[in-house]
């Protein structure tokens, strides 16, 4: 069959969707390439990690799959998953690390019946290196779930406490010594919400008058201080999202309306700093605002601030980002933007197998070029960037579920990663 005539046959055999993915594959695979000429791939090989995150890993939680998984950025590849909770119930949250990073901590929800009968809520310990179960804490069985969210657990800064978020709907935390494998208590909270870490006994919560909720510990996980602060956003006219990103002492949040307040947590008190905006009068009257469901990323080393934005009126400030904008975080001042790259080219390309982008050949890198003109940007949904020195940024969309690596500093696309999961929630730096 020529190659007209196998277009032919693809487009009337199949949906538009797969047409599509098909379609590319004609046109980007050389002829005569047949099935036999691809070697099998090796399954059932078991590995220990290295003692030490690498310096482009990054995790992704999958609501669909029920997981959440390790990448390397740099080279494209899966490295390891652990499987949280009963299948089909709940969301997956996200994993947290301690200083020595010899472990992993996971809040998990447990059905007798899959997805029905007794519930039972624990902490579970893994092995950093085998992810492996070494322990599991129980909890009351009221931790709460919501999507996508990063602020449902925490653990303080030595390591040796975890706050879990309870919603009954009344809410609360649960406070777990992962060192001695105990649950050490509940901390009553009512109006506030989530937790974030702030020292090495001190949590705080996001409230609803626009407060915080500062909650301090001693060395056995007893309450010592639980008190409010000022409001600091005005939680009516113009609320924070949720999703803060950490830098050092500082955590960084945005307002729906692209407004930065930032909280530093270094002294004995939490402290306030001066708010400033994303957008200029320019930006506010083409309508550019924050998109996406994980819509910040921070490099520590370099103070850089990366945001996902989109065109679109208020209230669609979870819509899919269509650029990323990068801010420097000492001049409060943007000083680049770049456009996602195509989640549709993306999934096509993975489908295809095309590899690592600069390893392309001319002829795919201009096939690429007519797909990028031709398909609409979706957006994407979730940005993460790495911590080395020359940063990796990670980019992902919703549907088609994609993930791209770009360079941090120019937004060129330097590698898609092949297959990487179904319904992603969150990505997360080890």
């Amino acid at each position: 069959m020529n190659r007209t005539n196998r277009l032919n046959a693809i487009i009337a055999g199949t949906s538009i969707a797969a047409a599509v993915v098909a379609l590319a594959g004609a046109i980007l695979v050389p002829a005569g390439v047949q099935a036999a000429d691809i070697a099998p791939e090796k399954v059932g090989n078991v590995f220990e990690l290295p003692a030490k995150p690498g310096p482009s890993w990054f995790w992704a939680s999958d609501i669909l799959l029920h997981r959440t998984a390790l990448y390397d950025a740099a080279e494209g590849r899966l490295l390891g998953t652990i499987s949280s909770g009963s299948a089909g119930t709940g969301f997956v949250v996200f994993p947290l690390f301690p200083p020595a990073h010899d472990e992993i901590y996971l809040a998990e929800t447990y059905w007798s019946r899959g997805i029905r009968g007794e519930r039972t809520d624990v902490v579970t310990v893994y092995d950093a290196r085998t992810l492996k179960p070494k322990a599991e804490i129980p909890i009351p069985a009221k931790r709460g779930e919501y999507y996508p969210g990063n602020a449902s657990n925490a653990l303080t800064d030595d390591g040796r406490f975890m706050a879990v978020f309870n919603i009954t709907p009344a809410t609360s935390l649960s406070i777990v010594d992962v060192k001695e494998r105990r649950f050490a208590g509940e901390v009553e909270a009512p109006g506030c919400s989530l937790v974030y870490s702030a020292g090495p006994r001190r949590f705080f919560m996001l409230c609803a008058n626009g407060s915080a909720l500062v909650i301090d510990l001693d060395d056995r996980g007893g309450v010592t201080r639980a008190e409010r602060t000022e409001p600091f956003f005005d939680s009516v006219k113009d609320p924070i999202t949720e999703k803060g990103v950490r830098r050092d002492n500082e955590w960084i949040f945005t307002s729906y309306d692209g407004v930065i307040h930032t909280i530093d947590v270094k002294g004995p008190t939490l402290a306030f700093g001066p708010t400033w905006s994303l957008t200029d009068d320019a930006d506010r009257s083409g309508n550019w605002r924050i998109g996406g469901l994980q819509h910040l990323a921070v490099h520590a080393a370099s103070g850089r601030l990366y945001v996902l934005m989109h065109q679109g009126p208020a209230g669609t400030h979870k819509d899919p980002g269509t650029e990323i904008w990068v801010y420097d975080l000492e001049e409060r001042k943007r000083i680049a933007r770049f456009a996602v790259p195509s989640p549709l080219v993306t999934f096509i390309a993975d489908q295809a197998k095309l590899g690592a982008i600069d390893k392309q050949p001319l002829s795919t890198r201009a096939t690429r070029a007519v797909l990028e003109a031709t398909l609409p940007n979706v957006g994407a949904e979730r940005i993460l960037v790495t911590q080395e020195d020359k940063p990796l940024l990670i980019a992902s969309s919703g549907f088609p579920p994609t993930i791209a690596v770009l360079d941090a500093e120019t937004g060129a696309v330097e590698r898609e990663i092949q297959e990487p999961g179904v319904g992603f929630s969150l990505f997360f730096n080890p």
